[in-house]
């Protein structure tokens, strides 16, 4: 594979990874929902929905915050009951974080609408190509690069 295509991916993966990116896209799906879901503690939730129950300190490592400030956001996912703790089953001492049904409801509801948004994007590319790009993409980051050790 020529290294300009390796270029192209790398360009196009820079700006997917840019923090205003995602905090754009953060805001895009959060917009008008519940005001203790925001950009800021989308990435919470969203990565408790991936996880399932997990310590603060786990799901930080998770999404590359400290444990406080993962702390900090849960707490205003906790106060709006988005997420509760409950004790550690392992380790009585510790809790976990957990989704409630309010907050499965509302990662069901960002995650369709960022479905919306892809198809949106790709409405003007050839059903073939989207399909294509959708196969590659998912082999892509689900390969060595983006897999953590």
């Amino acid at each position: 594979m020529p290294n300009d295509v390796g270029h192209e991916i790398a360009d196009a993966l820079a700006v997917v990874l840019r923090r205003s990116s995602r905090t754009h896209l953060y805001e895009l799906l959060t917009s008008g929902l519940d005001g203790a879901l925001d950009a800021v503690t989308y990435p919470v939730l969203s990565a408790l929905a991936r996880t399932g129950p997990c310590s603060a300190a786990r799901l930080a490592e998770e999404i590359g915050l400290d444990r406080s400030g993962v702390t900090r956001r849960a707490s205003r996912l906790e106060e709006a009951g988005l997420l509760r703790r409950v004790p550690d089953p392992d380790d009585g001492r510790a809790t976990l974080l957990t989704l409630t049904d309010a907050g499965e409801r509302v990662i069901r509801t960002t995650r369709e609408r960022l479905a919306a948004h892809i198809e949106a994007s790709l409405a003007d590319w050839p059903a073939d190509e989207a399909r294509a790009f959708a196969r590659g993409f998912h082999r892509f980051v689900t390969g060595s690069l983006l897999r953590p050790a």
